[in-house]
């Protein structure tokens, strides 16, 4: 009767200290889980913000627009009815009144110009709006691009 108690009580034991090492390699797995989802959006994050910096075209304003009371935003470079990216979107910030047709250039890496587009930019001070400049449909707007506005 006792060698069948103490098998019982070994039985008992071991069914709990594995149960107990389960649950442990349970929230083992899952806590290293968690550190390689972290660390796999971080590494995603960077990834990101480091694209971001290589694609990111210069923006000029020019001094005489400067002096005249604009101040250039946010941008963005887009398609506009071809595979080309030919679009930019510009948002213009007026410290004065403001009402003149400005042209965009843009250059490629090697600082050779390679569009230009016009566009009539008006407003008051205080305003502030998004203005398109649409290029030749040829003209792609590559990455580390410079934009002049003149």
């Amino acid at each position: 009767m006792k060698t069948y108690q103490l098998i019982i009580v070994i039985a008992l034991l071991s069914f709990l200290s594995c149960d107990r090492l389960a649950d442990k390699t349970k929230e083992g797995i899952n806590r290293g889980g968690e550190v390689v989802g972290e660390s796999a959006t971080e590494f995603f994050e960077g990834v990101s913000e480091g694209v971001d910096k290589t694609l990111e075209c210069k923006i000029i304003l020019s001094n005489d627009l400067q002096e005249k009371g604009l101040t250039a935003g946010v941008y963005d470079i887009d398609s506009q009815s071809s595979k080309n990216n030919n679009k930019l979107t510009l948002y213009i910030i007026f410290d004065s009144d403001f009402n003149k047709d400005v042209i965009a250039k843009a250059y490629n890496k090697s600082g050779l110009e390679i569009g230009r587009a016009k566009t009539v930019i008006s407003g008051t001070k205080g305003d502030a709006d998004y203005y398109d400049f649409l290029f030749d449909e040829r003209t792609d707007i590559g990455f580390r691009n410079t934009i002049t506005i003149e």
